[in-house]
């Protein structure tokens, strides 16, 4: 298989705002020294504390990776994608796999230099992998056996399996020079990418300064200061003049911020909860309870998905900046359109009746002297998937499903969710997430985070990352969701309700034009300066 070129001409699409037009007047800034102007190409972007990396800009533990997806600013990457989440290229020029999917053989530019003056080789790309599959504990590496070079421009990957998704690895992993990399390069990293790692003052601020020599389009913004802060700081620093973009929430999209606007940024950020497809009564190995009862009944599971209003809950809980959910990988190549439900509360009341549960006093549903009910669980702290939750319990007894909810946290999360609901954080730019949450696992013949099993899903998905063309892979994934027989949607056995999928929201200095975005994944943090070489100001 050979890609596409890369693209030439990038279209952004996903977010949107109302801009107006700049002073052009000069700040003072926390972030030290001279604010920005229209003229100097420089930006100030707030972004929130866990938004900076605690272990440095390494790839090796975590940059450019985990909930916080982006293309390195510093680093160069191989590939890249694009808003339709198809692959183009970076550093690569050519790219095949071959016909048993072991063997990726890249070819890369080789006009490409770190900014220490060193020129960049296929021994700079193997040698990151090599150290990215020995060392990372964030990004997956295990079916990579080794990387190794053929010629300066030619690396070729060996894999201990076909993967037909490492394309979207390569899109998130920044190149490292290997004679420049060791103890303390998270601190101060050494790239090829668009921007310079400048200053790094932690619990505060980072500063990048154009790539002089970057070997793609000059950035626009020669100079971005990154600040990071909670909301409340986020928002005063907006209201304070000393910020030309700052992350904000829906709890504050109601307010007007003279010569500012709201850009609305489009996510894969979805909220849903887990619902265990199998009885209860079994343990895990560690002892952990496995399974409910009420909940193992499909029919049960498929009303609750169709008895949730999910636009309600946008409007209630998110101040309407949002999209419904229906399946993990909303609006992705790889997304089954049949996911896509109505809410249909007479057909929710149908089924409840199909599997038994009759009403009994009060409204609630009764079986063999059983009442409907669920335990919702959320992360304590976390306001929205409590919001979430509550809405969920309310909108569910008019079904006759009664509910509660509670806080727990991450310590005990994990095992609570084999028998009960939890509200899950998930979305990301790659099939994975579907194959993480759905696919069993070996040692349990179940899956990871909530007790289900469909061979025939699971068969999908290990043909789909068994192919050599990535094109056809998408397919294979769609099947998984739902192939006219079986599947993880509506139709089939739907052990997951995804509901919503959170906007991410930014104040935005009036002048400054934000290239419009990919999907933001997972996280409200690097995803929005990832075209920040392309802002400018009016």
């Amino acid at each position: 298989m050979v890609l596409a070129a890369v693209l030439a001409a990038m279209v952004f699409t996903g977010c949107g705002t109302e801009t107006g037009s700049r002073t052009g007047k000069q700040m003072e800034t926390e972030a030290g020294g001279t604010g920005n102007t229209g003229e100097s190409g420089q930006v100030v972007v707030v972004m929130g504390v866990s938004s900076e990396p605690e272990a440095g800009f390494d790839p090796a533990y975590g940059w450019g990776a985990g909930e916080h997806v982006h293309e390195p600013l510093i680093q160069s990457t191989l590939t890249v994608t694009g808003t339709d989440m198809k692959i183009g290229y970076d550093l690569a020029t050519d790219l095949k796999v071959s016909s048993d999917g072991l063997t990726w053989t890249v070819k890369i530019r080789d006009d490409v230099s770190f900014t220490d003056g060193e020129k960049l080789t296929a021994e700079d790309v193997a040698f990151t992998y090599n150290t990215l599959r020995d060392t990372s504990s964030v990004n997956d590496f295990t079916m990579l056996d080794r990387a190794e070079t053929a010629d300066a421009s030619t690396v070729v990957f060996h894999m201990k399996r076909p993967y037909s998704i490492w394309p979207y690895t390569m899109a998130n992993v920044g190149i490292v020079p290997e004679h420049a990399y060791g103890a303390g390069y998270g601190e101060h990293p050494i790239g090829s990418g668009r921007y310079i790692l400048k200053q790094w003052d932690r619990g505060q601020q980072v500063i990048l300064e154009a790539n002089p020599d970057y070997y793609g389009e000059a950035p626009k913004m020669k100079k971005v200061t990154v600040l990071f802060m909670e909301e409340d700081a986020a928002l005063a620093a907006v209201q304070s003049g000393q910020a030309d973009l700052a992350y904000t929430a829906a709890s504050y999209s109601d307010l007007t911020v003279p010569g500012y606007g709201l850009l609305d940024c489009k996510t894969v950020d979805n909220r849903g909860f887990n619902l265990p497809a199998v009885p209860s009564g079994a343990v895990s190995e560690e002892g952990i309870p496995l399974g409910n009862d009420f909940t193992s009944d499909v029919r049960v599971r498929r009303a609750i998905n169709i008895g949730i209003n999910r636009e309600e809950m946008i409007d209630h809980v998110l101040n309407g900046y949002g999209s419904p959910a229906y399946s993990v990988c909303d609006k992705m190549p790889w997304y089954e359109p049949s996911a896509k439900t109505e809410y249909d509360p007479e057909g929710a009341e149908a089924l409840l009746d199909e599997a038994g549960w009759v009403k009994g006093s009060g409204g609630i549903r009764e079986k063999d002297g059983k009442r409907a009910e669920l335990h919702f669980l959320y992360p304590a702290g976390d306001s929205v998937r409590q919001a979430l939750a509550a809405d969920t319990v309310n909108q569910l007894k008019k079904i006759g499903i009664d509910g509660q909810i509670e806080g727990v946290s991450w310590d005990t999360a994990y095992d609570r969710a084999q028998s009960q609901p939890l509200i899950w954080g998930w979305g990301t730019q790659t099939p994975m997430e579907l194959y993480n949450i759905y696919h069993s696992v070996k040692e349990t013949g179940l899956a990871a985070y909530s007790p289900y099993a469909n061979p025939k899903a699971d068969q999908y998905m290990d043909e789909a990352l068994a192919q050599n063309d990535l094109e056809k892979s998408y397919e294979l994934w769609k099947k998984a969701q739902w192939d006219g027989e079986t599947g993880i949607t509506q139709n089939g056995d739907i052990p997951w309700i995804w509901l919503v999928n959170i906007d991410h929201l930014y104040w935005v200095r009036d002048g400054l034009k934000v290239a419009e975005q990919k999907l933001h994944p997972h996280g409200h943090g690097w995803s929005i300066v990832n075209n920040v070489d392309q802002w400018s100001w009016d």
